[in-house]
C-alpha cells in the first residue's frame, strides 16, 4: 500500500457563475514529485490555492488528509504550520529588503524582542547553501535575476521545515540554464525527503522529474499516469485537452508578397550604462505575409530590439532607421510607432500588456479608442460590439466582455491582448513570447492566430525561447547574440543544433 503524504477527496470549488473544481481528488506518495498538468483555466492553480488554505476550509466541499490525518486549513500561515507551502508563479519576495529579511519575514530571528541579525544572516546563508546560492545574504533581492529570486523562494520555504512544496509553473520565467538548476534542486530535496507537487506545461521537464502526473481537465481529474520511459508527451497532451494533437504546429501554407519592414543599422545602448551597447547595428526585414522569428538566449537583446524599435520604449542613444514599404517612419515615440503601423505585444502580458482589473472590452480597445470616439467620447455600444467579436472569433473563454481580465486563464488573457492589437489593425505585429505560460492546447490556438494574421498580409516577428516554437511556425529565423544579428535562415535550413551555434557566436568568441 502506498505511503501518501497527501490525500484530496471530492474537493468542489464554485465561484459565482462558474464551478473551477468538481471532485477532484488526488493523491501524492510521501518523498515523490508530483506533476499536475492540464489546459489553462482546467482548475490546477485552484486546486493547489484549496491545498494551501488561500481558499480556506469552508469555502469548498471535500477533505484534505495531511499524513493521514484530516486538516482544515483556514489561512496560509495554517498550511505552513503544518510543512504545506506554495510557490507562486508571481514571486512573493519585497524588491526592497535583503535575502535574509525576505527569507525570514514574518519568521523573524529574534532574541529579547529585537532582530538578532547575525543569527538572521548566519542562519540564511545555510539556506542559500542548500539551494546553491551564493550571493550574500545581505544582498537586496531587486539586486537578483528571477532564477535567483526563485531559489530565495524555495530558502524560505526550508525555513518553515516543509514537508510538501508546492511549485506553480517554477520555470516559466527562467531561462534553460536557471530551469536546469532548479529542477536538480527539487530532485535534490526530493533525496532529503521534501516531497513536491509542479505545476507545469513544460511536459518535457515533467517527464524529467516527476515520479507521477495528474491529469486536470475542466475543474475534473482525468487519470493519474505512472512516469516511465514508455509514457510519451503525446499521451499526456492527449489526457490534458481530451484528443490527439496530430501536429503541435497548425498546417500553413505562406503567401510572401513584398518586403513590408525593414530596420536598418539599429544600435541601442542601455539605458543605465549608456557606455554599453544591447543592440549593435542590427538588419533585418519582414515582407507581407511572413513570419518572422528571433532567436537568441537570455540577454542577447531580443525584446530591447523589440521594444525600441516600438517607440523607443527601451534604451537610449537608438540609430538607425525604420522602413516601411521602403519608405522611413518615425517610431520614436508609442504613439508614432502605432501610426507607422507597428504593434508591439510584450512578454509580460500581466505588467504591460493588460489592465487585469479591468474587463475584456476596455482591454480590447486600448490601444484604439480614437477609432471608438466621437467629438471626445467614446462609443460604448461601438466598443461592446467589437469586443464581443473578438471574444467570440477568438474564442476567448469567459462569460462576457465584462468579464474581469485578471480572473482569465494565462491563454485566454494572451488571446485578449492579440485581440488589442488585430483591432489596431497594424501592417506588423511583434510577438514577444507569445505562448509563454500557456498550455499545449492554448498554443495551437494562438499559432492558427498567428497564421491568420499573415494570410491576411500582415508581417509577424515572433520572440520566442523554444526553438521547436520559431522552427515549427516561422519562414524565416534571425539568430541574436551579444545584440548582434548573426545568422538568418530559412525554415528548412533551421535546425536546434544550426541555431544554437549562431545564437552563441560571439559569446564564444569572447571566450577565445
Amino acid at each position: 500500500m502506498a505511503d501518501n503524504l497527501l490525500e484530496m477527496r471530492g474537493i468542489t470549488k464554485t465561484f459565482p457563475g462558474v464551478r473551477a473544481l468538481q471532485d477532484v481528488a488526488i493523491e501524492v506518495e510521501r518523498g515523490s514529485i508530483h506533476a499536475i498538468c492540464g489546459e489553462n483555466g482546467a482548475g490546477k492553480s485552484t486546486l493547489m490555492k484549496v491545498l494551501s488554505g488561500v481558499y480556506p476550509h469552508g469555502s469548498y466541499d471535500g477533505e484534505i488528509l495531511l499524513d493521514g490525518e484530516p486538516v482544515s486549513f483556514r489561512s496560509i500561515n495554517d498550511s505552513e504550520a503544518a510543512g504545506v507551502v506554495i510557490i507562486h508563479q508571481e514571486l512573493a519576495l519585497s524588491p526592497y529588503l535583503s535575502i535574509a529579511e525576505n527569507i525570514f519575514l514574518g519568521n523573524e530571528r529574534s532574541r529579547l524582542g529585537w532582530i538578532d541579525w547575525n543569527r538572521t544572516n548566519l542562519e540564511a546563508a545555510k539556506l542559500l547553501q542548500r539551494v546553491g546560492l551564493h550571493d550574500n545574504p545581505i544582498t537586496r533581492i531587486s539586486e537578483l535575476g528571477v532564477g535567483k529570486q526563485q531559489l530565495v523562494e524555495i530558502a524560505k520555504a526550508l525555513s518553515k521545515e516543509v514537508k510538501l512544496l508546492i511549485l506553480d509553473e517554477p520555470t516559466a520565467a527562467l531561462n534553460d540554464t536557471d530551469s536546469a538548476h532548479l529542477l536538480d534542486l527539487i530532485i535534490q530535496l526530493k533525496t532529503q525527503g521534501i516531497t513536491s507537487i509542479i505545476i507545469s506545461h513544460k511536459l518535457n521537464e515533467i517527464r524529467a522529474v516527476a515520479d507521477a502526473v495528474t491529469i486536470i481537465r475542466d475543474g475534473r481529474n482525468v487519470e493519474t499516469l505512472e512516469m516511465d520511459r514508455e509514457l510519451g508527451e503525446d499521451r499526456i497532451i492527449r489526457g490534458m485537452v481530451g484528443r490527439d494533437l496530430e501536429s503541435r504546429f497548425p498546417d500553413h501554407e505562406p503567401k510572401i508578397g513584398e518586403e513590408l519592414l525593414r530596420i536598418q543599422d539599429w544600435t541601442v545602448h542601455h539605458p543605465v550604462d549608456h557606455e554599453r551597447m544591447v543592440v549593435r547595428e542590427a538588419n533585418l526585414r519582414v515582407r507581407s505575409g511572413e513570419i518572422v522569428g528571433i532567436a537568441g538566449l537570455m540577454g542577447a537583446g531580443r525584446t530591447e530590439l523589440a521594444m525600441s524599435v516600438f517607440g523607443h520604449s527601451y534604451g537610449v542613444g537608438i540609430s538607425g532607421k525604420v522602413l516601411k514599404r521602403g519608405t522611413e517612419v518615425r517610431t520614436n515615440t508609442v504613439p508614432a510607432a502605432i501610426a507607422a503601423g507597428i504593434a508591439y505585444a510584450t512578454e509580460d502580458r500581466k505588467r504591460y500588456g493588460l489592465n487585469l482589473l479591468d474587463d475584456i472590452r476596455h482591454n480590447i480597445s486600448a490601444a484604439s479608442l480614437a477609432s471608438l470616439a466621437r467629438m471626445g467620447f467614446v462609443n460604448e455600444s461601438r466598443e461592446q460590439v467589437v469586443a464581443e467579436g473578438y471574444r467570440t472569433s477568438m474564442n476567448i473563454k469567459a462569460p462576457s466582455v465584462e468579464a474581469v481580465t485578471g480572473k482569465l486563464s494565462g491563454g485566454n488573457q494572451q488571446k485578449v491582448v492579440l485581440s488589442k492589437w488585430m483591432y489596431a489593425d497594424p501592417d506588423v505585429l511583434i510577438l514577444d513570447e507569445p505562448t509563454r505560460g500557456i498550455d499545449v492546447g492554448a498554443k495551437y490556438e494562438i499559432y492558427g492566430i498567428i497564421n491568420r494574421l499573415a494570410d491576411e498580409g500582415k508581417g509577424v516577428i515572433v520572440i520566442s525561447s523554444e526553438l521547436p516554437e520559431l522552427m515549427g511556425i516561422c519562414d524565416r529565423i534571425y539568430t541574436l547574440s551579444e545584440g548582434r544579428i548573426t545568422g538568418e535562415f530559412p525554415r528548412d535550413e533551421a535546425s536546434p543544433e544550426v541555431l544554437m551555434q549562431h545564437m552563441t557566436q560571439e559569446r564564444e568568441k569572447d571566450h577565445l
